[in-house]
Order: structure tokens, then C-alpha cells, then sequence
């Protein structure tokens, strides 16, 4: 059996919806043992996100809980009891990193903020997920990725120009976040494992999605000009965007003269490239608005198939586009492998997204399905804590799991 990355490395998993457990489904994926903390009736609150469901009755699991929750084990712990939190603080004892997304000073309520759990664990790597970060004056704020969003600049060049900001499709705010913290997880796990350090880590959603802004917030800081909302263009690359093909929508993504000659070779059209309004990147920026019409009477004259074929051979890269359903059916992405199935402790066989990246020695694997709300509190008591079977029926009835 291969050994994954991180296998050993136990975390105790305090966050629920979805960057929190996006970045710990991604560590689980890559070995660590991940025992994900819930309250004992309510659950993660994405249990109750749906439709759809996968199952039937009172089985049945969200579709959005199934997204970010495969290879964790569940754990049931009533943090408002003293028995709860204690138990909480003793498997911390014997975990190599903490993760939590709760509002600022909740945990610290609990005693299990790192300043509490630090002394008992040197090594202990200690991550907080908010939606602004443990300090400025936004830090009590509630923060939800549709806010972010808003505030990061993300939707004042999302949507149409002449149009109203757009949000994107997807809770990316959120995505961003967790793939950053995952990061430095791993990065500070590096440095406990070398020095016997652990340390506190400070992920914030709006800190990450301004990051995140690369290019974009790059030409504001240069140029001192507040970032247009340019629709489907690029602010940097021309041609770069959708054109109507005469059946339908493509995308066109030229990222180089050579490539914009290719594409006036197959449009027969070398005047376009000739031009010196459009022969480099720099002019067709400045001039887009008189090239984008002729480029767009060109495309009209035939359907998408057809220039997707031409364009693909021209090795002018350009995509249909594509429904969610079109773009998983589609045999690349069959062919990738990313979709797999499993069955749930209910029974139901169902497809999830499997990990995205793809390591040529240790492959990572859908090795448990989401977990049913307190599926493995038994067996991580006894395993981790040693707890006896009658401990733990004491801990079931007084509350505590």
C-alpha cells in the first residue's frame, strides 16, 4: 500500500461549510488523518444544504456536504459542556495541527484558542479561517464569501461593461481561502517537524481574494487607474474573449503575436496582422474596439464546431462554452479521472470530485466516503484518547458527544 504524504499527521477539524473543509479535505487527501469535530445533533450546517440529496430519509446527504467532506472521520463534541471541551483539549494534545473557522473569540471562550492549547502542545500548527483576519478594523465583522467578493474589487470587474458587478458562479472566495491555508499547513508543518515549533496561522477570506487579484490589482498599483469591468475581454490580451459563432459562443485566447498570425492566416484576413494598429499585443489593446468587429463579422460566417476544429489544428488555443454537465461529460475530463465513486455508509454509490492534482508516487485516492454525523466517534475515542467503551457511554449520556 502506498504511503501518502502526510500520513501521520493527525488534525483536529473545527470547520464547517466550506473553506474550512475544503483545505482539510485537500490535507486528508494527501494522508492526514482527519477527524472532523461536529456539533451532536446539528452536524456541519452544509448537512442540511439541500437538495439534492444522495440517499433517502433521514440518511440522506447533502450534495454540497459530500463536496468537501470525503477522507475525514466525524466526531461528535458538545463544546458548550466542560466534559465536551475537555475532550477536545486532550485530542489536541495528540494532534499536529488545529484548524477552526469560528468567529473571533469563541474558541478563546472554549479554552481551546492557541494560547490555551500551545503550552500542552509545543509543536501544535494552529490555523484560523475568518472573513477578515484577527486584526484591523473589519476583524469582528462576520464574513461570508458573497461580502468578500463585494469588498476584494472581485465583482467591480466581474459582469457585463455596461452592466451591473457580477458575483461568480461558485463561492470562490471561499475556494481561494482554503487552498491558501492549506498551504501554509503544510508549510508550517514543515517547520514544527524541523524546529519542534508550531505556530499560529492568520488566513483571512479578503486577504486571500485580494491576493488572488495577481494581474489585475498588479495593473492598479503600476498604473494608479482603477481596473475597468471589460466583460469576456482581458484588460492585457487582445484578441482574448467570447465571440458569436453563427450556431452558438466560443472563447478565443490569443496570448501571443504568433498565435494572433496564425488566427489572421486561418481567417484569411492578413491585413489584420499587417496592420500596425493590430501587429502586437500592445496596439490591439489600445485599438480593440475597432479589431474585435472585424474579428467578430469572421466568426460569424460559421458555426462554433467548425472553428473550434480549425482554430485547435491552427494550435490557437480556444474552447466551446461548456455546461457544468458538458464540461464533466466531456471525454479530457473522463479521461483525467477526476470523477470518481464510492458508497456512503448509507449505501447510496455516489460521484464525487476526486483530488485534481495528480502525484506520480503517491497518488491520492478516495480512501473513506463523507462521513455520517458522528460515524467515528467510538473509534477515535478509543484509538486516540483510549477511552473504554463505558467512558464513552458516560461522555454519550451526560451530553458531551
Amino acid at each position: 500500500m502506498t504511503t501518502l504524504p502526510l500520513e501521520g499527521v493527525r488534525i483536529l477539524d473545527f470547520t464547517r461549510v466550506l473553506a474550512g473543509p475544503l483545505c482539510t479535505m485537500l490535507l486528508a487527501d494527501l494522508g492526514a488523518d482527519v477527524i472532523k469535530i461536529e456539533h451532536p445533533k446539528r452536524g456541519d450546517d452544509t448537512r442540511q444544504w439541500g437538495p439534492p440529496w444522495a440517499g433517502d430519509g433521514t440518511d440522506a446527504q447533502s450534495a454540497y456536504f459530500l463536496s468537501v467532506n470525503r477522507n475525514k472521520r466525524s466526531l461528535t463534541l458538545n463544546l458548550k459542556t466542560e466534559d465536551g471541551r475537555a475532550l477536545a483539549r486532550e485530542l489536541a494534545r495528540h494532534s499536529h495541527v488545529v484548524i477552526e473557522n469560528f468567529k473571533i473569540g469563541q474558541m478563546a471562550h472554549f479554552g481551546l484558542d492557541y494560547v490555551n492549547l500551545q503550552p500542552m502542545n509545543p509543536r501544535l500548527v494552529y490555523c484560523s479561517i475568518t472573513g477578515f483576519g484577527q486584526t484591523g478594523p473589519y476583524s469582528q465583522r462576520p464574513g461570508y464569501d458573497y461580502v468578500v467578493q463585494a469588498m476584494s474589487g472581485l465583482m467591480s470587474i466581474t459582469g457585463p461593461a455596461d452592466g451591473e458587478p457580477y458575483k461568480v458562479g461558485v463561492a470562490i472566495s471561499d475556494v481561494i481561502a482554503g487552498l491558501y491555508a492549506a498551504n501554509a499547513i503544510q508549510a508550517a508543518l514543515r517547520h514544527s517537524e524541523t524546529t519542534g515549533q508550531g505556530q499560529y496561522i492568520d488566513v483571512s477570506l479578503l486577504d486571500t481574494q485580494l491576493a488572488a487579484l495577481v494581474n489585475v490589482a498588479s495593473n492598479y498599483l503600476i498604473s494608479g487607474q482603477t481596473p475597468p469591468r471589460l466583460g469576456n475581454q482581458h484588460p492585457n490580451i487582445v484578441p482574448y474573449q467570447v465571440f458569436d459563432a453563427s450556431d452558438g459562443q466560443f472563447v478565443v485566447a490569443v496570448g501571443n503575436d504568433g498565435q494572433y498570425a496564425a488566427l489572421c492566416t486561418l481567417l484569411k484576413r492578413p491585413d489584420l496582422f499587417h496592420d500596425v494598429r493590430f501587429a502586437t499585443n500592445p496596439a490591439r489593446v489600445q485599438n480593440r474596439e475597432i479589431l474585435i468587429p472585424l474579428l467578430q463579422a469572421e466568426f460569424k460566417r460559421h458555426p462554433v464546431g467548425y472553428w473550434i476544429e480549425r482554430l485547435v489544428q491552427a494550435g490557437i488555443p480556444c474552447g466551446p462554452i461548456n455546461t457544468v454537465a458538458e464540461a464533466l461529460q466531456d471525454p479530457h475530463a473522463q479521461a483525467r479521472g477526476l470523477i470518481q465513486q464510492t458508497h456512503l455508509k448509507n449505501g447510496a454509490l455516489v460521484s464525487l470530485l476526486g483530488m485534481p492534482v495528480h502525484l506520480s508516487r503517491t497518488p491520492a485516492e478516495i480512501r473513506y466516503p463523507p462521513p455520517a454525523l458522528g460515524e467515528h466517534t467510538e473509534q477515535i475515542l478509543q484509538e486516540v484518547l483510549q477511552l473504554t467503551a463505558s467512558d464513552i457511554e458516560k461522555y454519550r449520556t451526560n451530553g458531551a458527544i
